[in-house]
């Protein structure tokens, strides 16, 4: 089952997943949508073996004096808050279900661990993704429950098209920055998803090599 914002995406993305694929628009800041997905999905299949939260937004790249407390808000909207309501339907469902358990994969990002310039909300809402990867697989190891985090660097999509002619720098600088296909996170996220649930990637780094993130830039 795929969800999202914008039911055209989906659809394309399901086209080329192939394969019986279910699209169900759904802005996952939202309580009630995401508590209709969640009854779709049970209501389909009957039960949750796998949620990867992907969902995730970045604000305008400027000062952070500047961002208005609504652009602040629809980021930690989306990438934080979504997260969390997405997992704690999941759960719900998990804890319930015969046999219990599954796993949750959440898409953090190298901005977990080290910012770019004026990125504040995006950065801010990635550091506490790790915080609610670590919850999650507190809170649900009891349940046989398994939560795991990718932390993507430079992976080549339209949202890192501007990276090879050049993109600010923590120095002040604009360089062009490398990125890697596509299909290395994938492989990534299929070896976690596939794992037996007595066993976790806690946390996965998946980056172009040479991007300026070891080091000092």
């Amino acid at each position: 089952m795929l969800a999202g914002r914008r039911k055209t995406e989906l659809d394309r993305t399901a086209t080329a997943a192939g394969g019986p694929t279910l699209v169900i628009p759904t802005d996952v800041s939202q309580p009630e949508a995401v508590r209709a997905l969640f009854a779709k999905i049970k209501d389909a299949f009957g039960r949750i073996d796998l949620l990867f939260n992907n969902a995730g937004m970045g604000a305008p790249g400027i000062p952070m004096e500047d961002l208005t407390f609504e652009q602040w808000s629809t980021v930690v909207g989306v990438n934080l808050t979504g997260a969390f309501l997405c997992a704690q339907q999941a759960i719900k469902m998990m804890k319930a279900q015969d046999p219990r358990g599954g796993r949750i994969i959440n898409n953090g990002s190298i901005s977990a661990h080290a910012p770019r310039p004026n990125s504040a909300p995006y950065t801010a809402t990635k550091h506490a993704i790790t915080g609610l990867t670590k919850s999650i697989s507190l809170d649900g190891r009891n349940f046989d429950i398994a939560c795991g985090q990718i932390d993507i660097g430079n992976a080549a999509t339209d949202l890192t098209e501007k990276m090879p002619e050049g993109v600010p720098q923590a120095n002040g600088s604009i360089m062009a920055e490398p990125r890697m296909e596509l299909r290395h996170v994938a492989d990534a996220v299929l070896y976690m998803a596939n794992l037996p649930l007595d066993t976790n990637v806690q946390f996965m780094q998946v980056m172009a090599t040479r991007m300026p993130f070891v080091g000092r830039g």
